[in-house]
């Protein structure tokens, strides 16, 4: 199957695979194409399966990322997702292979993710990221974990902020959110579910949201997508996140 790169020309006649026909979403949707574009300029690339379908993945030089990791000339993956009827033809590796390619056709010295100690939603499968080579070289709790994979062998592995190992956010009252534009679908699970949630519940509620790279450097976790506290502590990566809070909240 073909692969395509999205480009500030062509990115408004493609879809970005996620949220592709989601009225709810369209919002968020355009935002993201909208971030897609500012942050081309910045190196950050988008590469897709042609199909319809969740079949991408999302990449940018750590000097250009928005992650709370400290390192330099290493690749970071943003986001990878294959999908249903499109895992187990070798998309994925595909998809990586374009992106460390593209990294040693840069001079970098290698190629690194956020991911998990298991398979969470969201991220990139860690059993597939060993499989293809990487290791663990940092972690920050709950459960984070830096995957890594040199290309230079005498390079040094890019590390997690000090800052964003707390596992904690610094409010504790109620409900917090952090949220970017990284993602179509988390504003519409954000502004508008968690919000009624909380109104519902009666419980305060503080939504940030992460529209730099200066805020997304400052998280107390290596995450900028989606996530959601309760009195300090992270519920969830998970958009919809209610059935979470319900088992804290009752």
């Amino acid at each position: 199957m073909e692969v395509l790169k999205l480009t500030g020309r062509n990115i408004q006649d493609e879809h970005i695979c996620c949220a592709i026909s989601d009225k709810k979403c369209k919002d968020g949707y355009q935002k993201k194409k909208d971030w897609l574009k500012t942050e081309f300029e910045n190196g950050y690339t988008f590469q897709k399966v042609d199909v319809r379908g969740k079949v991408f993945i999302e990449y940018v030089p750590i000097e250009s990322s928005w992650l709370p990791i400290v390192g330099k000339n290493f690749m970071i993956i943003n986001c990878f997702w294959v999908s249903g009827q499109f895992k187990g033809h070798g998309n994925g590796k595909n998809l990586l292979d374009q992106c460390i390619r593209d990294a040693e056709k840069n001079g970098m010295d290698g190629v690194i993710a956020i991911s998990s100690d298991k398979k969470r939603p969201f991220m990139t499968d860690p059993k597939f990221l060993k499989y293809q080579g990487f290791e663990i070289v940092d972690e920050a709790p709950p459960f984070f974990k830096l995957w890594g994979l040199k290309i230079n062998p005498k390079a040094e592995f890019p590390k997690i902020m000090i800052s964003a190992k707390l596992g904690t956010c610094p409010d504790k009252k109620g409900i917090t959110a952090y949220y970017s534009n990284t993602c179509p679908f988390t504003d519409y699970y954000t502004n508008q579910l968690l919000r009624k949630y909380a109104e519902k519940k009666k419980i305060p509620l503080t939504i940030n949201h992460i529209s730099s790279k200066e805020i997304g450097q400052k998280m107390p976790i290596p995450w900028i997508i989606n996530s959601v506290f309760y009195k300090g502590d992270l519920v969830s990566l998970e958009m919809k996140v209610e059935k979470h809070l319900e088992k804290l909240i009752g």
